[in-house]
């Protein structure tokens, strides 16, 4: 699976990494539901760097389609709202 991290760059995780990714993007899903920044924000950062420190960073000139694209570090609670889909970050297709 290749994941981007908007505005950091492009990762490999192996498939073994899927499921932590998607059990932080439910959690990240009832955060935004709830409302709770702090929460929000705590979790999108534990989900940068599960991606971050166990995926393999792409080299800037390999160009491959990303399969999941994360909001960028700096994402506020509103913008997530507003961009959430309603499969999360992670489409379910990849559990």
């Amino acid at each position: 699976m290749i994941v981007r991290i908007a505005t950091v760059g492009q990762y490999r995780l192996d498939d073994a990494i899927i499921a932590e990714l998607n059990a932080f993007d439910d959690s990240i899903e009832a955060a935004v539901a709830a409302a709770n920044d702090e929460e929000f924000q705590s979790l999108l950062a534990q989900m940068h760097k599960l991606v971050t420190e166990r995926g393999a960073p792409l080299p800037d000139d390999e160009i491959v389609p990303s399969d999941v694209i994360l909001p960028p570090p700096d994402e506020t609670l509103e913008e997530a709202q507003k961009l959430l889909g309603t499969d999360g970050f992670v489409p379910d297709n990849w559990e």
